[in-house]
């Protein structure tokens, strides 16, 4: 016959066992990490702000990048598994086979055609025969050489130079080049300092302002499309902050970045953040990829489900 003493103790003994279960229960319960790949530009200021709307077993980790084609291989090779880029990087990755997939955007505008100060360079056309600073591969390059066409110049018609978009503010302070087709925050610190003055945003032409993308891997599509779904919702949500707060994004930027705040307040006004990634946007890009397919930056157009918007679709319509 069990006392009443050993029935206590009984119990006590397994409320301390259940409790202690529950404990390694949660301990071994560790979040699920989500590796971001973001570029050092205000253009990828979103991932930043993602914290605040990751739900409660979830942590999303940004890795920065500083140039697009490194976000891009980042995405490729699986060592992030999502990662914003310009859609030139996209598009190169995509055109030679990549298993890379545009599954939303990330941001419009955000380029800037900036000329020295002291300069007679006031439009395209003034190009001829200056020294111009481009980044090879990037989104920047094909918009600038499609403006030059427009004016009747190609890039035999200048001496592009290749410098990096963190580095091109400096380049031109320094009298390395006479001219740059940047990316924010670089023409807002050009213009911010004195040092540049504005030829023009290259938005005129059928591209549109298309600038950045939000990628991942065709596999992870496939495998984990819950993780997609929970990852563009974040980043939604982070997007439509930012692009609201203007404050709070040139804040980020200045905590991130290690931007004046002078140059940001420039800088801002010029950068559409956006997630959605509708008709008008995959026609443009379908132009952009004919353009770069016309001057043989690529040997083939990508394949049918480069761009894959069911996603956004979904979050569109719910």
């Amino acid at each position: 016959m069990i006392d009443r003493r050993s029935l206590l103790a009984g119990l006590g003994a397994g409320l301390v066992a259940t409790s202690l279960s529950g404990r390694a229960a949660r301990a071994q319960a560790a979040p699920t990490v989500i590796r971001m790949g973001s570029l050092k530009l205000i253009h990828s200021i979103a991932p930043h702000f993602y914290e605040r709307f990751t739900p409660e077993g979830v942590r999303v980790e940004v890795i920065p990048f500083e140039s697009p084609t490194e976000g891009k291989n980042a995405v490729v090779t699986k060592s992030v598994d999502f990662g914003t880029f310009g859609l030139a990087a996209a598009t190169l990755g995509a055109a030679a086979g990549e298993p890379i997939v545009v599954i939303a955007s990330t941001c419009n505008r955000g380029m800037g055609v900036i000329a020295r100060k002291d300069s007679d360079i006031r439009t395209i056309k003034d190009l001829r025969g200056k020294r111009v600073a481009i980044w090879p591969g990037s989104t920047q390059e094909v918009f600038a050489l499609e403006r030059m066409r427009m004016e009747g110049l190609s890039v035999k018609d200048i001496t592009p130079v290749r410098v990096s978009f963190s580095e091109m503010h400096l380049a031109l302070a320094r009298g390395d080049v006479d001219a740059y087709v940047g990316a924010e925050p670089a023409p807002g610190v050009s213009l911010a300092s004195g040092v540049g003055q504005l030829v023009e945003y290259p938005y005129g032409t059928e591209m549109g302002s298309l600038n950045m993308v939000f990628g991942a891997h065709r596999d992870t599509l496939a495998e984990r499309p819950d993780l997609v779904r929970t990852m563009l919702e974040i980043h939604r949500k982070a997007t439509e902050f930012a692009a609201k707060d203007r404050e709070a994004m040139i804040a980020m930027a200045v905590a991130k970045l290690g931007q004046k705040r002078e140059a940001l307040a420039l800088s801002a006004p010029n950068v559409e953040l956006t997630w959605k990634l509708g008709p008008d946007e995959v026609r443009q890009a379908r132009v952009y990829a004919e353009r770069m397919l016309s001057l043989k930056q690529i040997k083939r157009l990508p394949e049918d489900g480069f761009i894959d918007t069911r996603f956004v679709d979904a979050m569109r319509d719910a």
